[in-house]
C-alpha cells in the first residue's frame, strides 16, 4: 500500500471513530427536546441513551473476533453500513419504541465497526513510529468527538430538529464508506480457525448482563431482584467464558494476553483513565446546566477547549513520548488529569465558564498525553489477534466509563441524600456529592498513573516480541 492510500485509510478509520464516539454522548443534551416531542416516560428516556451502550459494549468482543476471522475491511464496511442505516431509521422514528430499537441496532453496528479501527491501523502502519503517530491522530479524533457530541446535540436540537442528531451520520457514513472501499486493504488472521461459538455466546451474555446491571442499578435499586439476577448471570457467564477459553482449540480470546504484564498494566491504566474522564464528564454536564444554569448549547461549548487541548496533546503525544519516554509522558499526563479533575471540587454554585477553564484545559492536556497507552497495546498484541485485542481494549474502556458514571452516581446520590437529610438545600447537597465524586475520580486516575509507569517502563526496557509479526498482518 502506498503512503497516499495509507493516509486515506487513516481518514476513513478516523471518521468511523468520530461517528461511533459521537453517538455515545450527542443525545444527552437533546433528551429534553425528544422527551417533549415523543412524550417520553423516565424509563423511555433512560433506554434511548442506554440501548446504544448496551449493544455496543456487549458485542464489541464479538466484533473483534469476527474481524480477525472474516476480514477487518469487510467487517468495517458491514458495521459502517449497519450503523449508518440505523442512524437514518432513528431520525425517522415517530415513537419511542422505534427510536430505542434503532439505537440498539446503532450499537450493533458500532460494536462491529469499532474493534476494526485499531486493527486496520495496526495492519496499515507497520512501521512503529508511523503507527504511533496514526494512533495519536485516532485518539485526537476521539477527543474531538467528546466535544462535538454535546455541542452538536445542543445546536441541532435547539435550532434545527432533534432528528438531525442521527441524520448527520448518514452523509458521514457514505463518505467514509467511499474512502474505505478504495483505501483500506483487507487483512485477517492468516491462520484458518474455527469460530468459537461457545466463547462468543458466553462473552456476549456476560458483557450484556453486566452492562444492563450497571445501567439499571441506580433506578431499580442495587439489591432489587432484576439487578442481582443480572450480576449473577454476568458472573456465571464470565466464569463459563474463562473455562471455555482455557480448553478451546481456537479460543475467541487467548487468555495468555492477560499474562503479559505490559498488556494487563496498560488495560488497567486505561480503565482508570476512562472511569475518571467519562464519569466526571457526564456529571459535570449536569453541574453546568443544573447548578450554573447554562443552556445545553452553552454547556456543550464549555467542553470545547478541553477537547481541543486533548486533541492537540493526543496528536503530539508520540513526539513527546519519543522525547521523554512513554512511561514518563503518560504518567505525567494521567497525574495531571487526576489532579485537575479533583481541583474542580474547589468550585461552587457561583463559578463561571472562565473559572472552569484551567482545570478543563489541564484535563485535556493530560488526557491527550495518555494516547501512547493505546500504541503500547497495539505493539504487544499478537498480529493474528489484532481485532479481538482491539475489542478487549475498547470494551474495557467502554465498561470502565459506564462504571465511572455508575459508581460516581452512587457516591453523589448517597452524599446528596445525606446532606439533604441534615438540612442542606438541594443545590448545596448536589455540590457536596459532586465534589466527593470529583475527588474520588481524581485519585483513581492518579492510581492509573502508577499502573501506566509500571507497564510502559517494562515495555521500553524489554523487546516487543510482536513487532516483526505485525508486518505480516
Amino acid at each position: 500500500m502506498d503512503d497516499r492510500r495509507n493516509i486515506w485509510a487513516l481518514v476513513a478509520v478516523a471518521l468511523a471513530t468520530f461517528m461511533t464516539y459521537l453517538d455515545n454522548n450527542i443525545i444527552n443534551v437533546a433528551i429534553p427536546v425528544i422527551e417533549r416531542d415523543l412524550h417520553l416516560t423516565t424509563s423511555g428516556m433512560e433506554w434511548i441513551v442506554s440501548s446504544y451502550i448496551l449493544t455496543f459494549a456487549g458485542l464489541m468482543l464479538v466484533g473483534g473476533r469476527l474481524a480477525d476471522l472474516f476480514g477487518r475491511r469487510r467487517l468495517f464496511l458491514i458495521g459502517l453500513g449497519v450503523f449508518t442505516a440505523a442512524s437514518f431509521a432513528a431520525g425517522l422514528s415517530g415513537d419511542v419504541g422505534t427510536l430505542i430499537a434503532s439505537r440498539a441496532v446503532q450499537g450493533v453496528g458500532a460494536a462491529l465497526l469499532t474493534p476494526t479501527t485499531l486493527a486496520i491501523i495496526s495492519a496499515t502502519f507497520t512501521d512503529k513510529r508511523e503507527r504511533n503517530v496514526a494512533v495519536g491522530i485516532w485518539g485526537a479524533v476521539g477527543a474531538l468527538a467528546l466535544a462535538a457530541g454535546p455541542l452538536l446535540g445542543g445546536l441541532l436540537s435547539e435550532h434545527v430538529a432533534w432528528e438531525w442528531i442521527f441524520f448527520i451520520n448518514v452523509p458521514l457514513g457514505l463518505i467514509t464508506a467511499g474512502i474505505a472501499v478504495w483505501a483500506i486493504d483487507e487483512s485477517r488472521d492468516p491462520v484458518t480457525r474455527q469460530l468459537d461459538l461457545s466463547g462468543l455466546i458466553s462473552s456476549t451474555i456476560a458483557l450484556s448482563a453486566l452492562t444492563y446491571a450497571l445501567i439499571e442499578g441506580i433506578s431499580r435499586g442495587w439489591t432489587s431482584t432484576p439487578i442481582l439476577a443480572a450480576f449473577a448471570v454476568a458472573t456465571a457467564a464470565a466464569l463459563a467464558f474463562v473455562s471455555i477459553e482455557r480448553t478451546a482449540t481456537d479460543p475467541m480470546v487467548d487468555l495468555a494476553l492477560f499474562r503479559d504484564r505490559v498488556f494487563s498494566g496498560a488495560i488497567v491504566s486505561l480503565m482508570l483513565w476512562a472511569f475518571g474522564l467519562f464519569g466526571i464528564y457526564f456529571f459535570t454536564s449536569l453541574y453546568l446546566q443544573g447548578v450554573l444554569g447554562f443552556s445545553p448549547t452553552r454547556a456543550g461549548m464549555t467542553f470545547v477547549p478541553m477537547a481541543l487541548f486533548m486533541a492537540t496533546a493526543a496528536a503530539s503525544s508520540e513526539a513527546v513520548a519519543r522525547r521523554f519516554g512513554a512511561h514518563r509522558s503518560v504518567t505525567f499526563g494521567m497525574a495531571l488529569m487526576g489532579t485537575a479533575i479533583a481541583s474542580l471540587a474547589l468550585l461552587g454554585a457561583d463559578a463561571s465558564a472562565l473559572d472552569l477553564m484551567p482545570s478543563f484545559i489541564a484535563i485535556g492536556i493530560g488526557g491527550g498525553l495518555t494516547i501512547p497507552l493505546t500504541a503500547t497495546v497495539l505493539g504487544v498484541m499478537p498480529a493474528d489477534q489484532a481485532g479481538v485485542a482491539s475489542g478487549v481494549f475498547n470494551t474495557s474502556r467502554e465498561l470502565a466509563g459506564l462504571l465511572g458514571i455508575t459508581v460516581i452516581g452512587v457516591i453523589l446520590s448517597s452524599r446528596e441524600d445525606s446532606l439533604i437529610a441534615s438540612g442542606h438545600n438541594p443545590v448545596d447537597a448536589y455540590l457536596g456529592g459532586y465534589r466527593l465524586g470529583l475527588v474520588i475520580a481524581g485519585l483513581l486516575v492518579v492510581a492509573g498513573a502508577v499502573a501506566a509507569w509500571a507497564a510502559l517502563r517494562q515495555a521500553e526496557t524489554e523487546p516487543v516480541v510482536n513487532e516483526d509479526v505485525l508486518v505480516g498482518v
